[in-house]
């Protein structure tokens, strides 16, 4: 049996953990409950598995029978803080959600250690296994690097992979990417207005936050579209908006919080003076003050062009010609293992996963409440994973 029937005849064991993890969401760093599954699911390998210190991330390393280069694998396995209204039976009810199909990539990810351990014997080199927390805004990543991730074998890998599912846009089964600039750099933009409380029947006597807030909202929107090339692409979303208690007293203060996303060191360096200059100017107008603070978070993923040619040429000899498709443009949506193809060459790669009965141009998006994604691809996504590293080893 090939690979891919392999992975065929575990579909039940990978549909089970995966709803195993998805009943479980944890968010952020630390995730107890899901680590503990996935030693669960990698127990009895021949794996050498370390835990993080400063996060509950595993590290599993393959050695295969005779030395060579190391390849690394990735899956994450943090959730969101979206309360599910998807109505399936194995359902989080804690609003939580793996509303982004990252119980699907720790799934694929534990299927393909269990497919590679069964040829370690055939393999020239080590494969090493990254179940990372923490994507979700909490740079699981940049932690798991600090804690020495690439020096986990004798060698730092030669390639690096990552799998994400996307319940929207593309049909099941597909699998895309793109050489150089695939998704976008993000930022954080945290601004609050100060002003002085008082009455709302006398506007006059206070400072009132709100109306400033509104318009820095309203500004930032249309500074970007006004100061940006269309071919160097900015989005800027303001997220979260608070202010007041009741309809009749005017705030002391007012918050808002935008994500940014951009694809050029220019832009972000732009972004982080002009936003913030547009906020203290308007602030100043009105005879405020503000505090707008713009962080960095992570940075552009820029995928290795020769990577990801290697895995379209894989996807199309394992799963057949029409599995695979380009993908035109980037996407604004951000990862941080952009941190990982900054140190390695290597390429993140989208696989559909929109359920059945579903048009991709009108189901739920990833981090909808509604997000449902086709369990059918978990087979097809670890026998990828699995093919990349073998055969980039026998390259």
């Amino acid at each position: 049996m090939n690979l891919l029937d392999d992975a065929t005849s575990l579909s039940d064991d990978l549909v089970r953990l995966r709803r195993d993890l998805h009943a479980v969401p944890e968010v952020g760093l630390q995730l107890p409950r899901t680590q503990e599954k996935v030693l669960a699911a990698l127990d009895g390998l021949p794996l050498e598995i370390t835990t993080g210190r400063s996060l509950t991330s595993v590290t599993a390393v393959l050695r295969g029978a005779r030395p060579g280069p190391t390849v690394l694998l990735r899956g994450d396995m943090d959730a969101l803080p979206v309360a599910e209204r998807t109505g399936l039976p194995f359902a989080a009810a804690d609003g939580r959600m793996h509303a982004c199909g990252h119980d699907l990539h720790t799934a694929m990810l534990a299927g393909a250690a269990q497919l590679l351990a069964g040829r370690r014997e055939a393999l020239a080199g080590n494969v090493l296994f990254m179940f990372q927390p923490g994507e979700e805004g909490f740079n699981g990543a940049g932690h798991m690097l600090a804690e020495g991730l690439l020096d986990a074998t004798e060698e730092r890998p030669v390639a690096a992979y990552a799998l994400h599912v996307v319940c929207h846009t593309w049909r099941s089964g597909v699998f895309t990417a793109r050489g150089g600039p695939a998704m976008a750099a993000s930022s954080v933009l945290d601004v609050t207005v100060n002003g002085a409380g008082g009455h709302g029947s006398a506007p006059h006597r206070a400072k009132d936050p709100i109306p400033a807030a509104c318009e820095m909202v309203t500004a930032l929107q249309t500074w970007v579209t006004r100061s940006f090339d269309v071919f160097d692409p900015v989005i800027l979303t303001v997220g979260a908006f608070h202010a007041g208690t009741q309809s009749n007293i005017i705030p002391d203060s007012a918050t808002f919080t935008a994500t940014v996303r951009s694809f050029s060191d220019e832009a972000r360096d732009r972004l982080r003076e002009g936003t913030v200059a547009v906020c203290e100017g308007i602030a100043a107008a009105h005879g405020l003050s503000v505090d707008a603070r713009f962080t960095e978070q992570y940075p552009v993923t820029v995928n290795d062009a020769a990577e990801v040619a290697f895995a379209a040429d894989t996807v199309r000899e394992v799963h057949g010609e029409e599995r695979y498709e380009g993908m035109e443009n980037p996407i604004l949506g951000s990862e941080d293992f952009s941190r990982v193809v900054d140190e390695v060459p290597g390429a993140m790669i989208f696989l559909g996963a929109t359920p059945p009965g579903a048009d991709p141009e009108t189901a739920p998006a990833n981090h909808s409440p509604l997000a449902a994604f086709d369990e059918a691809v978990l087979a097809d996504g670890a026998a990828l994973y699995a093919e990349l590293a073998v055969r980039r080893l026998a390259a």
